[in-house]
């Protein structure tokens, strides 16, 4: 049977909680598991002590039974020093903005600093004109 150490989700909606449990693998993610090791709660601070519980031993234990850990609970293990941390890929650009819009932006930015320097000009331009108007009046 294969086995595996992962995050099973409770909570209400939009508020999630996790349980870190021992489960076969074809079982349904929040369905019967076999132990439970501890808990996950995304809704605290990453450096909040309760936000990841975890029985160091028992997981210890499953891990020499040949239970293996999903991802996220890969990082939950290496932070207590029960493994090795494991290899983050380097996450694929779709994240980022495409060239069209990279170009665009630079554009937006320089007509609104240009209006702020028109604004300061203006008043410089307009003085000498009254100047001179009064000038041409004396």
């Amino acid at each position: 049977m294969p086995v595996r150490i992962r995050l099973s989700r409770g909570g209400a909606k939009k508020r999630p909680f996790y349980r870190i449990v021992v489960a076969d693998s074809r079982r349904s993610r929040d369905g019967k598991f076999i132990d439970q090791l501890g808990t996950y709660n995304p809704m605290l601070a990453k450096d909040n002590p309760e936000r990841v519980k975890l029985d160091a031993d028992k997981a210890k234990d499953w891990i020499a039974k040949g239970a293996q850990p999903s991802d996220r609970v890969k990082i939950f293990l290496s932070n207590i020093n029960l493994i090795d941390k494991p290899v983050i890929t380097e996450k694929t650009k779709k994240h980022l903005p495409k060239k069209k819009a990279k170009e665009e932006k630079p554009a937006e930015e320089k007509p609104k600093v240009e209006a702020a320097e028109a604004k300061e000009e203006k008043p410089a331009e307009e003085k000498p004109k009254v100047e001179a108007a009064e000038k041409k009046e004396e």
